[in-house]
């Protein structure tokens, strides 16, 4: 990661601290998504929505996003990692709640910690009702040569669970020939590729930036899943796009490139709950406010 950022400066004021990390408004907060103050279980075990569970196995991360949702974990904690009577622990909770079928593992990093989610995958497939094993990641990007020949022959061993590799993409920069390379390998495992990507000023807050992404993405086998408008989290504010810069960009892009490169749109609700899909300008709305999963009130920040 080092070299890619020295080349380039989209991805450099990704992950070089900036003294505007020390400017931020009362809107902000550690932790706007409530993980810690509402929806954790258990160590490790976020349940916000009925029938998925996130499950953050480590704080440590190969590469430190400066706009991190959990930076509150990543970058004051980021050596934890759960310990085996933990995920253990974790795997009764998911016994327990049979109407929970699908396990986002996150972090930080997952797979920086590869014993851990070896271990966390090997017991979700031993419970029915899980179906779905979801890992995200950004180390396809970040640290490409430290993802074990190991873990993609665990994957391929998996025949009764869907398998999602979810990679994170800022910009077209980060598609170097290696990444491009371990994400077919992921593909030779038989697990199905995504991204997620984050609106970032001055970054990526650009319709041919974005443009030129969605396109290589889909090129190289990964359907774009997903957009989000950044988090108010503390330190982060001025990565923050206005909300209608970024729906002029995106109804151009919709304009323009194929459904299988068009991500969705969302603004992950602050103090409530759920990934809200933002419509395009096809639509007369309000852009000053919306409604969560839970019908509350959200004023556009």
């Amino acid at each position: 990661m080092e070299k890619l950022a020295k080349r380039s400066p989209a991805v450099q004021k990704q992950y070089y601290p900036s003294l505007h990390e020390k400017e931020f408004s009362l809107a902000c907060s550690e932790d706007p998504l409530q993980e810690d103050t509402k929806y954790t279980k258990m160590p490790g075990l976020v349940h916000k929505y009925p029938h998925r569970v996130l499950i953050l196995l480590t704080g440590n991360c190969a590469a430190y996003c400066r706009f991190c949702t959990r930076r509150r974990h990543t970058l004051d904690n980021a050596h934890h990692k759960l310990s085996q009577k933990e995920i253990a622990n974790i795997a009764k909770y998911l016994r327990d709640n049979n109407n929970v079928n699908e396990i986002i593992i996150s972090g930080g990093d997952p797979l920086t910690c590869i014993p851990e989610i070896l271990l966390l995958i090997k017991l979700a497939e031993r419970i029915s009702n899980i179906k779905v094993i979801r890992i995200h990641t950004r180390m396809p990007v970040a640290d490409p040569k430290n993802i074990p020949k190991k873990l993609f022959l665990s994957l391929k061993k998996i025949k009764n669970k869907a398998i999602y590799v979810l990679v994170h993409f800022e910009h077209p920069d980060e598609i170097t020939p290696q990444t491009v390379k371990v994400l077919r390998k992921f593909r030779e495992s038989g697990a199905m590729l995504l991204s997620q990507s984050v609106f970032l000023k001055g970054i990526n807050d650009s319709y041919e930036t974005l443009f030129e992404l969605f396109n290589k993405l889909s090129e190289i086998g990964v359907i774009a899943y997903m957009i989000g408008h950044c988090d108010k989290v503390k330190g982060v504010e001025h990565f923050i796009v206005p909300i209608e810069k970024e729906i002029e960009i995106m109804t151009e892009l919709r304009k323009n490139i194929s459904g299988i490169a068009f991500p969705n749109h969302v603004i992950d609700a602050p103090e409530g709950c759920g990934k809200i899909i933002v419509p395009g300008n096809f639509w007369d709305f309000d852009r000053k406010k919306f409604r969560d999963f839970d019908d509350k009130e959200i004023k556009m920040y």
